[in-house]
């Protein structure tokens, strides 16, 4: 497929760009602490005397590292990713991490897609589709990898974007964004807590998670409950994109019931690994209660 860059390739990542942004890459490093003010005057030096960019020349000189480069040119564009060298989220947060990753290229592919396919699809006169649930038949084929990258590459776009954590059975949100231990998902469905549950993704702007919460002894009865729909209903009214991890829909009936209150689902499927008989049967039984919009085959983890 044709490449679409957000961040501009490296080879372009040297120029000072001072007219776009209004701030030139030595200043918001030295800002940023990532470069001395010393440092800065000498790679101007070296600029002027080598005629080269300002990135080349810090490179060259050993002073900066195309890590430092990518986070300035990010705060440039106004672009929000986590350098490398914050360890807070997971590593396979790639969308974060890593936004020129020919990953991340695939998943801006998938995005554009769901937003002509789903989420500014809607019939004239009918509801927003703002909500996607995210299902796969077995365990280990890509659901909250993709779930959890896919609501990045969102919130990069600027949408107001929810990732809720709809598996009550092995929640994996939670522990990739370092989110702690809340209320979550269970509390809001058990009644015990209220849109406090929903939290902030460190360093993401534009991105919010529900993470699962407590392990529920009756998650499928919790799910069936109105006061999901309750849930659904808080999240779309301050939210753009609402994206749904389930478990394993081949193993628990949570994801059918999930993907029917969303109204639409994503299907997953891991390289080698999924079950085709699997596959088929799950989207047989989606077709019948919700739109699928598409399908993806997954070569990573989780």
């Amino acid at each position: 497929m044709n490449r679409i860059d957000i961040l501009p390739a490296l080879s372009e990542i040297f120029a000072d760009d001072t007219e776009r942004s209004g701030r030139s890459i030595g200043a918001i490093l030295v800002d940023s602490g990532r470069l001395s003010p010393d440092d800065a005057e000498c790679i101007l030096r070296f600029q002027k005397e080598q005629g080269v960019r300002f990135g080349e020349a810090a490179i060259e000189l050993g002073l900066l590292t195309r890590e430092d480069i990518r986070f300035a040119l990010a705060r440039q564009f106004d672009y929000p990713c986590i350098s490398g060298d914050d360890t807070r989220l997971d590593g396979t947060l790639v969308a974060a991490y890593r936004p020129d990753m020919p990953i991340v290229e695939q998943l801006r592919a998938l995005r554009s897609q769901l937003v002509l396919r789903w989420f500014e699809a809607a019939p004239a006169k009918a509801p927003a589709r703002k909500v996607l649930a995210i299902v796969s038949p077995g365990k280990r084929e890509g659901r909250s990898f993709i779930a959890a990258n896919l609501a990045i590459v969102f919130s990069q776009l600027g949408e107001r974007t929810l990732l809720i954590d709809a598996d009550l059975r092995a929640p994996a949100q939670h522990s990739l964004f370092a989110l702690g231990h809340g209320p979550g998902l269970s509390g809001m469905l058990s009644g015990r807590a209220g849109g406090e549950a929903i939290v902030r993704a460190p360093a993401l702007r534009s991105l919010s998670i529900l993470p699962a919460g407590p392990l529920p002894p009756n998650p499928q009865e919790l799910l069936s409950r109105s006061t999901f729909s309750d849930v659904l209903d808080i999240a779309t009214r301050h939210h753009d994109v609402v994206l749904i991890d389930t478990p394993a829909a081949g193993s628990y009936a949570d994801a059918l019931t999930v993907a029917i209150r969303a109204g639409g689902a994503l299907m997953v499927a891991r390289k080698d690994q999924s079950s085709l008989p699997g596959f088929r049967t799950l989207a047989h039984n989606l077709r019948a209660s919700c739109t699928v919009v598409g399908s993806v085959l997954n070569d990573n983890c989780r």
